[in-house]
């Protein structure tokens, strides 16, 4: 059984891989703390759009998103980061960013088979907040 929900933009049945980028929209979206009935959901990574990213803080920056992915959404596992910014860009705290991983549609019934074709993610973080997009 796939997860399905609502599209948050329309109120349309949303299912399938769409799902989860909505999800993952949502958990980078939201700061630990933020939800008052589930201050424990959320991402740390927000706090630091905006600060200059050298490369402790990039190194810090993807862990927290590898971690919040392990904890937040079991239909998704990272294999790899890349930092798509450009040098001014990471200057000024914009940080955009690719996530290859495994979709795994049964994540959230405790069934990690992969579906087996890895998807790319782009992730763009800006002042705003982040933006989550299939590549």
């Amino acid at each position: 059984m796939p997860s399905f929900g609502l599209n948050r933009a329309t109120g349309k049945a949303i299912e399938g891989f769409d799902h989860v980028i909505q999800s993952i929209d949502v958990i980078f979206s939201t700061r630990i703390g933020e939800r008052v009935m589930r201050r424990h959901f959320g991402s740390a990574s927000p706090a630091l759009i905006g600060r200059a990213m050298t490369p402790n803080p990039v190194v810090v920056f993807f862990y927290l998103i590898m971690w919040t992915l392990e904890r937040w959404e079991p239909r998704f596992k990272v294999v790899q980061i890349t930092p798509s910014a450009s040098a001014e860009e990471a200057r000024l705290g914009h940080m955009t960013f690719e996530i290859a991983g495994e979709y795994r549609p049964r994540g959230h019934l405790g069934d990690p088979t992969p579906e087996g074709i890895m998807r790319t993610l782009i992730v763009d973080g800006r002042d705003q907040g982040f933006a989550v997009r299939s590549a």
